[in-house]
């Protein structure tokens, strides 16, 4: 049984998650999603924002950029992803979505954190 929240829709600001629909970021882990998700530094990326995904212990997490590719993913913050032995897929929100979406298919626990708007 797969137990992978899957996203339905997105559009600028706006995500449907398993019929439920979010205007603010979202991380989504395993069998869950987590709404309003916030960054310490809003357009940076860093571990300290993650540490859901890390106890959740996805093989990879999408990162979604937002909707323009704003938000930054410092490259040491991917290196720290990856020495926790989670691969990292970076993209524009549309592309990640569509990431997550095509890695969801295969028995990979998957994760995302997905900046909606800029």
């Amino acid at each position: 049984m797969n137990t992978q929240p899957h996203i339905n829709a997105y559009s600028f600001g706006c995500i449907d998650i398993d019929g439920r629909t979010y205007t603010a970021d979202v991380i989504i882990l395993p069998g869950q999603v987590q709404a309003d998700w916030w960054r310490e530094e809003g357009h940076a990326l860093k571990p300290v924002d993650l540490s859901a995904v890390l106890e959740a212990s996805p093989q990879v997490l999408v990162v979604g950029q937002g909707a323009y590719g704003c938000m930054r993913v410092p490259p040491a913050t991917v290196a720290w992803l990856r020495e926790a032995g989670i691969e990292v897929v970076c993209g524009k929100t549309p592309q990640a979505v569509e990431a997550y979406d095509e890695r969801c298919k295969g028995s990979r626990k998957v994760a995302a954190a997905l900046h909606l708007t800029c």
